[in-house]
């Protein structure tokens, strides 16, 4: 039971201090550039292998991109990842992304991960939002290879649509998880 308190303070903590950067901080342009370069190559690769991703994006209002998100995990687990919103080829704003997540886990994963904000409301409500959560607010439609194979212009009806691709390492197990995307100044 000692065990069990101490991941999830640990937990807590590294969720808390994930958060720490602050909106108002000075912009470093070094990381900046870093997480620009990281969302281009995120963005080919996702484009080169899903077709349906490239399509996604000429109607998107804006698309959301975290490059090498790292997910942890035993008993307990984190992932932080940082990213950029993209609206049409322009970076408009810098996002961090931190879960953590409770239950019979186990591993180590990196992966990226890219929204899709098919309505202007979708992206009003990431913008208004002191911390946009992930199952709160506009419908998310995860996309896999199956139903990736399915969308068409004419059969887009949801808020956003997310991509999980590139994925690296192994995580595995139940868990309990809640996601959230903050704006932060790199």
């Amino acid at each position: 039971m000692k065990v069990r308190r101490l991941i999830i303070v640990l937990l807590a903590c590294s969720m808390a201090l994930a958060g720490c950067e602050t909106p108002g901080k000075k912009p470093d342009p070094v990381a900046a550039a870093r997480i620009d370069r990281d969302v281009d190559a995120s963005l080919r690769n996702l484009f080169d292998r899903t077709p349906t991703a490239r399509m996604l994006a000429k109607h998107a209002k804006g698309i959301l991109v975290f490059p090498g998100v790292v997910k942890a995990g035993f008993l307990g687990g984190a992932q932080y990842g940082k990213g950029a919103l993209r609206q049409g080829d322009r970076t408009v704003g810098y996002y961090n992304l931190v879960a953590g997540s409770y239950g019979l886990q186990a591993g180590v994963q990196a992966f990226d991960y890219a929204l899709f904000f098919m309505t202007q409301s979708a992206l009003n409500y990431l913008d208004r939002s002191e911390g946009f959560e992930l199952g709160v607010g506009p419908t998310i439609v995860v996309v896999d290879a199956g139903a990736a194979k399915s969308l068409s212009t004419t059969t887009l009806k949801d808020d956003v649509y997310a991509f999980i691709y590139d994925q690296k390492g192994l995580m595995a197990g139940l868990s309990l998880e809640g996601s959230k995307i903050t704006r932060i100044n790199p």
